[in-house]
């Protein structure tokens, strides 16, 4: 696995039942600040609230608070699971709280289905309420789920303030005289011809965007901080505009909002959040982060201390896209077939393709925390996937490109009709699990690939009587139908065309497995096999890396995708499988098919159809060939 992380020395977690984790620089600055008490002193109304509600309610239950915000803009990928399990895990850790926050400010881009899809996403990889922190009710349990949209009316407040203080200005150049002006790394700023404007005018002046005198676009309020600062977004940085767009939450009630790295860190600070943590594309924004928050406590508008901004670095995996814009691309272009096709790397995706929350989670843990960028390697992907279902999936054997097998001498050994009951454990590393229980008749369906009319060298499974590359007659082999009988290969069927249509076979007396004959005949190949009399039948999705570009968007999307990356077969499953998924419930879980891979049965097709739709989730070890 090739990552930019490197192992770091153990520290002890802080909080009740904590483990020993892998420390890192967001934990050492977690356990500084409980050390030396920076936020003991604080206190919590029992919700989100300005400096005043915050002063009037309890000392904080919570030593520390994160937070998850995300913008109900688009479908959680692998990027926000990392951040989930970041903020909700630490958080956990140490004994605190973390808040579920959507960043709602921008109107035009948000929608419910979003924010109905992220709640369900986040709860099912476990996360869901904070611990019981309700003022005057020891106990209950208040769920942490807030929107940015209900502090519109504070964020409005704070921006009057400082405009009163003369922190901020209305500015009505054009977005181009903007932009000219604001400079570059080389050339400093040059100041609005608006910014020394009285705080009475630039007052006035916004209450008239607030009301709607004014058209989309035609100014701005902007910070008023510094046009010649070597960090460009400290040259008065726009924190407000007019926008007139009905907002999912607020309705029409607003036509002017926040801009995000005004509103953001207001957020953190009416949620109380003590250490805020996002990825390295926001270090630059931290210093307004800072002035910001210092500016609205110097008026009293929030409490002391306020929270701390920290960066790492972005999940980056191979043969993997996260941008919002070309996820909505390959969906919008019929590229794959919807947000939730297994192949995205969406956590809907994720789910429908049978992985597990364990396996999302362990993975995020093994990808380390750091403030360097790299790469980790899709396999660690399917590494962390593989680790967690081994234990605990149940087991089944399945035929995935069926070839009929006819064991030819079975009705004089067993009777007409005859079906010998087979055992197999439902999982070999929890005997508590039992096993589950098949049966074999005269015919069955073994895959394709486990005959060869004619071997090729080194080949173990069946191959019918033949005449070797020396010339010498050479007999059929024999090879153990998994949990079943020694069987050996005397034959095959064809059709016109040259294409094998069925296999001949005659059962080994004695041999059968679990049976005190069972070693009387020695094989070195063991294929599994489908009872051609109760199997049921299968469409089994078999998905692989939707890019073959290894680092995918330095070209066209059409041009980097992998047109293999879906291979639909119809074969069949043991008999029982069928109930088994039925009894599932709402979640499938996924199942080991054995020599196959982990496959789950797909979320949009019932467990009752005439066929079974089965997903693959990854095979029993990398295969992957670009």
């Amino acid at each position: 696995m090739n990552t930019s992380t490197t192992p770091e020395s153990a520290a002890p977690v802080q909080g009740e039942g904590a483990e020993t984790k892998p420390s890192n620089f967001l934990r050492q600055a977690i356990e500084h600040d409980l050390a030396q008490g920076t936020y003991a002193q604080r206190r919590w109304g029992g919700s989100p609230g300005d400096g005043a509600h915050h002063a009037a309610g309890m000392a904080d239950p919570a030593p520390v608070r994160m937070r998850f915000p995300p913008e109900p803009n688009g479908y959680l990928h692998l990027g926000h699971a990392k951040s989930i399990w970041l903020n909700f895990s630490l958080a956990q850790a140490y004994g605190g709280a973390c808040h579920l926050r959507f960043d709602d400010t921008n109107p035009e881009k948000e929608e419910q289905e979003y924010v109905d899809s992220i709640r369900e996403l986040v709860r099912w990889l476990g996360y869901d309420t904070g611990y019981a922190d309700v003022p005057g009710q020891p106990g209950v349990v208040q769920p942490h789920l807030y929107f940015a949209s209900d502090y519109f009316d504070f964020m409005y407040r704070a921006a009057e303030y400082l405009i009163e203080a003369g922190h901020a200005y209305v500015d009505e150049q054009t977005p181009e005289q903007m932009r000219a002006n604001r400079g570059d790394f080389g050339t400093p700023g040059v100041n609005s011809p608006w910014r020394d404007r009285s705080p009475a005018e630039n007052l006035a002046r916004f209450r008239e965007m607030r009301d709607g005198q004014h058209p989309d676009g035609s100014m701005v309020l902007r910070a008023k901080i510094d046009m010649a600062s070597p960090n460009i977004n400290m040259r008065d940085p726009a924190i407000y505009r007019i926008r007139r767009a009905t907002h999912h939450n607020t309705g029409d009630k607003w036509c002017i909002y926040p801009m995000y790295t005004f509103a953001h860190p207001i957020e953190d600070a009416l949620e109380q959040i003590t250490h805020s943590f996002c990825t390295l594309e926001f270090e630059d924004q931290r210093p307004f982060y800072d002035w910001l928050l210092e500016r609205l406590c110097e008026g009293g508008l929030l409490q002391s201390p306020p929270p701390r901004q920290y960066e790492f670095a972005r999940l980056n995996l191979t043969h993997v896209i996260t941008s919002k814009r070309r996820l909505r691309q390959l969906v919008e272009e019929g590229h794959v077939d919807g947000w939730d096709d297994p192949r995205m790397p969406t956590l809907a995706g994720l789910r429908r393709r049978g992985y597990t929350p364990e396996a999302l989670k362990l993975f995020c843990e093994r990808s380390g925390i750091s403030k360097a960028g790299g790469w980790i390697d899709y396999s660690a992907l399917e590494g962390a996937l593989r680790d967690v279902l081994d234990p605990v999936a149940p087991r089944a054997l399945a035929v995935l490109d069926p070839l009929k097998l006819e064991l030819t001498n079975w009705d004089a050994l067993f009777g007409a009709g005859h079906l010998e009951p087979c055992q197999a454990p439902l999982n070999p590393h929890d005997e508590a699990a039992g096993q589950r229980q098949f049966t074999l008749g005269r015919e069955s369906w073994i895959e394709r690939e486990d005959f060869m009319a004619v071997p090729s060298k080194g080949f173990r499974r069946l191959y019918p009587p033949h005449t070797g590359g020396d010339g010498q007659p050479k007999e059929g082999n024999q090879v153990r139908l998994k949990y079943g009988y020694v069987v050996q290969c005397t034959g095959f069927e064809q059709d016109a065309d040259g294409r094998v249509t069925k296999v001949l076979a005659e059962v080994i007396p004695d041999t059968k497995s679990g049976t005190p004959g069972a070693d009387s005949v020695k094989v070195k190949g063991v294929i599994g096999w489908v009872g051609a009399h109760d199997g049921a039948a299968a469409e089994f999705r078999l998905y692989e890396r939707l890019f073959q570009a290894e680092h995918p968007g330095q070209a066209e999307l059409a041009e980097e995708l992998n047109p293999h990356s879906l291979h639909v077969a119809h074969g069949y499953v043991e008999a029982g499988l069928r109930q088994a998924l039925q009894a599932e419930g709402a979640e499938p879980r996924p199942w080991q098919f054995e020599r196959l891979g982990y496959f789950v049965r797909d979320r949009h097709s019932p467990a009752d159809a005439p066929e079974l739709v089965l997903n693959r989730a990854c095979g029993l070890k990398d295969g992957w060939k670009a």
